[in-house]
């Protein structure tokens, strides 16, 4: 069995989009029109409206040409700083309950391999399914690893996974906040909400899905 975790609204209480977005706006690496153009779609994707595939394209060519290296190093202080504290009291006890009974992490999350990488030490969880910039030469292309890790593309991923561990997602369990998750929710054998957007809030109670809060 595979125990799918989100991980803005999710596993953290925090959305760390628009928490980058902040701290690459102060560092100088994004100017303000970009900043504007993020948060409105990020805005909209929360309240379950928006699907944000322009969005995480118009963030992976602000990259174009810049070190990897550089990247990964300034995203651990992020995390470290500033989105580890805001791990969800609760996520700790789930994951370990899963942990216990033998199911295998993993983290299903539209950030990137990086946050999700370094999410993923600290909570102990085993596999990281999220967006991954292309990079050559050690230096970011401007360009993003197909299917996305978003939406439907959310799916492809998980079904991957569990093709590789030899499960059914019928006998796998997903935790996530958001609308834009329904896919891999509609393929799991146990869709958990958690925190749930409004869209997602009143779907859960049609459905009589399990609304947590951690």
């Amino acid at each position: 069995m595979i125990a799918f975790f989100d991980l803005d609204r999710t596993l953290i209480s925090t959305n760390s989009a628009t928490d980058w977005i902040r701290q690459e706006l102060r560092l100088g690496n994004i100017n303000r029109r970009t900043v504007v153009r993020a948060a409105g779609w990020i805005g909209l994707y929360h309240l379950g409206f928006a699907r944000i595939e322009s969005a995480l394209h118009d963030g992976a060519a602000t990259l174009t040409g810049k070190p990897e290296a550089e990247l990964a190093a300034r995203t651990r202080a992020f995390w470290t700083d500033q989105i580890a504290p805001t791990i969800r009291p609760g996520a700790h006890a789930v994951l370990a309950r899963h942990r216990r009974d033998g199911a295998h992490l993993a983290m299903l999350t539209s950030s990137s391999t990086y946050l999700g990488g370094f999410a993923a030490e600290t909570l102990g969880i085993e596999t990281v399914l999220a967006n991954r910039f292309i990079v050559h030469d050690g230096r970011f292309t401007g360009s993003l690893a197909e299917p996305l890790c978003f939406g439907a593309g959310k799916l492809v991923h998980a079904e991957r996974l569990a093709a590789e561990k030899g499960v059914s997602l019928s006998d796998c369990v997903f935790y996530t906040d958001s609308y834009s998750d329904l896919p891999v929710l509609e393929a799991v054998g146990q869709p958990v909400v958690v925190h749930p957007d409004p869209r997602l809030a009143r779907l859960a109670r049609a459905r009589g899905w399990p609304v947590e809060l951690w």
